[in-house]
C-alpha cells in the first residue's frame, strides 16, 4: 500500500495499552495512572492486524505504555505472529516485567525486543523514571538466554541529564550483541519544553570519528548506524529533528483506544472504532484512505504536539 508520495507503507507499530510501570520525565511524569476502559480487545488488535497485513503491512512492532501490563498478551502475540505475508513481529517495553516472560514470549511468536534504558546509574534511573534499574539488566539477561536477537536499547538523550552517559551506552555494544540507539528529545505533550533538552545527534556523530557508518538493515529504518573496532553490536542515531527522515517513512500508528495516527509528528487521528464493529473490509477501507492521506512530513520543527503524551501515543 502506497501514500500519495509514493512511499510504501510496510510497518505498523500498535499500542496495547496507555497503563505503564513507569513515569519517565518525557513521557507522563504528570500523568495519573492510566484507566483501560478504552483498551481494545485482543480479538480486535487481531483483526486490525490481519486487516494492515492485508494492505501490505510487512512489519508490526508492540508498543504502549507498557505492553507486558496486558494479560492477554500471548494471546495477541501468538495471534499476530501466524499471520500469511507478516515478516517480523517485534516489541518495546521498559522490561521491568520482562525477566518472567521472556521465555514464553520467543515461543509465542516474538521476533525482536526494544529495551528502554536512560541512564546506567541506578540512582539517576530512578529519578527519571521511577524504576529499577537492575530489573531492566535482569530483563535483558533473560531477553538473551531466550535468543532474542539483536535486542536493541533505547536511550532518550537529554542534555545535562544523561548526555555524560553516551560513551558509557555505546561501550555496552562492545560487551554484548545488543544495538544501542540514541533517540533526539521530541516536542511532544504537555512536559517541559524540548528545544531545553534536545541535543542533536549529527553533532554527536561528529564528536565521535572513530564510528563508522553501516548500511541500514531494513527498508523505512529510522537509525544511522555505525560500528567501531571492536563492537559485537551496533550504535544508532535516530534524528527526527535534525536530520529529518520523512522522505522514507514506512509506517503507521494504532493507539490501544482504535485511533490511526499516520504521522508520530501531527496531531491528526482517525478513530476505528465504528469500522471494527463493521469487519475487516471496513477496517481496511478507512485505514487505506487514512494511508493516501499520510502527510509529506512532521511538523516537529513548527509546533509542540500536546493532543497526546507519548505514552497515548505508542513508544
Amino acid at each position: 500500500m502506497k501514500d500519495s508520495f509514493g512511499r510504501e507503507i510496510d510497518y505498523l507499530r500498535l499500542s496495547l495499552t496507555e497503563r505503564c510501570t513507569l513515569r519517565c520525565v518525557y513521557c507522563r511524569v504528570d500523568e495519573g495512572y492510566c484507566p483501560k476502559a478504552q483498551e481494545l480487545s485482543a480479538e480486535e488488535f487481531l483483526l486490525i492486524a490481519k486487516a494492515a497485513v492485508d494492505l501490505g503491512v510487512k512489519r508490526i512492532r508492540l508498543t504502549g505504555g507498557e505492553p507486558l501490563l496486558r494479560k492477554d498478551l500471548l494471546q495477541i502475540v501468538g495471534g499476530i505472529a501466524v499471520l500469511p505475508g507478516l515478516e517480523d513481529l517485534s516489541m518495546t517495553t521498559n522490561a521491568q516485567m520482562l525477566a518472567k516472560i521472556a521465555p514464553d514470549l520467543k515461543a509465542a511468536g516474538l521476533r525482536r525486543l526494544n529495551i528502554s534504558i536512560d541512564s546506567l546509574n541506578q540512582d539517576l534511573f530512578k529519578k527519571l523514571t521511577g524504576g529499577s534499574l537492575q530489573k531492566v539488566l535482569d530483563g535483558i539477561d533473560a531477553a538473551i538466554a531466550a535468543g532474542f536477537e539483536p535486542i536493541k536499547i533505547n536511550v532518550v538523550l537529554m542534555r545535562g541529564v544523561n548526555d555524560h552517559e553516551i560513551d558509557d551506552f555505546i561501550a555496552l555494544t562492545a560487551k554484548h550483541k545488543i544495538d544501542v540507539r540514541f533517540i533526539e528529545y521530541m516536542p511532544i505533550g504537555n512536559h517541559t519544553s524540548s528545544s531545553q533538552l534536545r541535543l542533536n545527534n549529527l553533532e554527536l556523530i561528529a564528536a565521535r570519528p572513530w564510528l563508522k557508518p553501516l548500511p541500514p538493515r531494513l527498508h523505512g529504518q529510522p537509525s544511522s548506524d555505525y560500528t567501531y573496532d571492536g563492537a559485537l553490536g551496533r550504535v544508532g542515531f535516530i534524528s527526527p529533528i535534525s536530520h529529518r527522515f520523512c522522505a522514507d517513512c514506512n509506517r503507521i500508528r494504532i493507539m490501544s483506544d482504535g485511533c490511526l495516527r499516520t504521522c508520530l509528528g501531527r496531531d491528526a487521528e482517525v478513530s476505528l472504532r465504528g469500522a471494527l464493529d463493521e469487519g475487516k473490509d471496513a477496517l481496511k477501507q478507512i485505514m487505506r484512505q487514512a494511508i493516501l492521506e499520510k502527510p509529506k512530513q512532521h511538523c516537529f520543527d513548527q509546533e509542540a504536539l500536546e493532543l497526546r503524551n507519548m505514552s497515548g501515543i505508542g513508544g
